[in-house]
């Protein structure tokens, strides 16, 4: 059987797309973006080259006091994914069976068959003042009227956990599939209990999936428009809506690019840290992912 090395050129003519499609649609509007950023007006069309509208973010209190609140929210989602994820990814993983399975695999990923917003609308209407919920509450004697349950950080965080759920649940299934058995069975006969087989044996295993998990959870948390918006209203105090602001509101461009570079980069700094807090590395997480 010849072995036949195959063509550098059609390898090449097999990445052409690929590549087309990462400079058209990544890096030729990020770099698009970065020079805007840093665009500073002297006088009408015309513009000179600066930082000072990445000073605008640390010497305004309001945009780096909104980012220390979205990125400390997207945390605490983070986490309440990953705690109400594990046990949902640890039953289909290592119990449910065949049919079982995919039963439940269908469940998970069902509403993501609608969009975001569709999403969303659904929780307001569950959960405004004459919503499915509140109304429940009330007719129950629970509450002397029915209650507004939108505009909260806990209903923001609520829809947070629900939108990112499956983006956390499918990098842990793929962890905990390949987790033997036999180890388990083995650890329980030395006389080990579930609360350290957990901590010693199955974190440790599943933990390149919980961190491919948490990156996509916390970035998908952070840069989040939609749903701290609608179920947290104009006060949800929301980075993205910073930005949004800057370039739809007030057409201020160069700031809304800055801005949206400070969220890249910051949010990439706190993967890094938390990366390096784990002892994880990067190729390991993405295999993961």
């Amino acid at each position: 059987m010849n072995n036949q090395k195959t063509s550098p050129l059609l390898i090449w003519l097999l990445l052409v797309p690929a590549l087309m499609w990462l400079f058209m649609l990544i890096i030729f509007p990020h770099i698009e973006m970065l020079t805007l950023s840093m665009q500073e007006r002297i006088a009408p069309q015309e513009y000179q080259y600066g930082i000072k509208q990445y000073a605008t973010f640390f010497n305004e209190p309001l945009y780096w006091r909104t980012f220390l609140r979205t990125a400390c929210m997207s945390v605490i989602a983070t986490l309440f994914t990953f705690i109400l994820a594990f046990p949902v990814a640890w039953y289909i993983a290592k119990i449910a069976k065949n049919r079982s399975k995919l039963f439940l695999m269908t469940i998970v990923v069902l509403p993501f068959w609608v969009s975001e917003m569709v999403r969303t609308l659904g929780w307001i209407i569950l959960l405004r003042s004459n919503g499915v919920i509140p109304q429940i509450l009330y007719k129950l004697g629970v509450t002397e009227q029915p209650v507004e349950l939108l505009y909260a950080d806990g209903t923001v965080l609520l829809g947070l956990v629900y939108s990112s759920l499956l983006f956390m649940l499918v990098p842990l299934i793929n962890a905990l599939e390949t987790l033997d058995d036999s180890l388990v069975e083995a650890a329980y006969d030395l006389g080990g209990n579930r609360f350290n087989i957990l901590r010693q044996i199955v974190i440790p295993h599943a933990a390149p999936g919980i961190a491919a998990g948490s990156i996509m959870v916390f970035m998908l948390t952070l840069g989040n428009y939609l749903t701290p918006v609608l179920l947290g209203g104009k006060n949800s105090m929301w980075f993205t809506e910073q930005i949004y602001t800057q370039f739809i509101t007030r057409f201020n461009w160069p700031q809304g690019a800055a801005l949206a570079f400070i969220l890249l980069s910051l949010s990439s700094l706190l993967v890094w840290i938390g990366l390096k807090l784990s002892g994880q590395s990067f190729d390991d997480v993405m295999r993961r992912a």
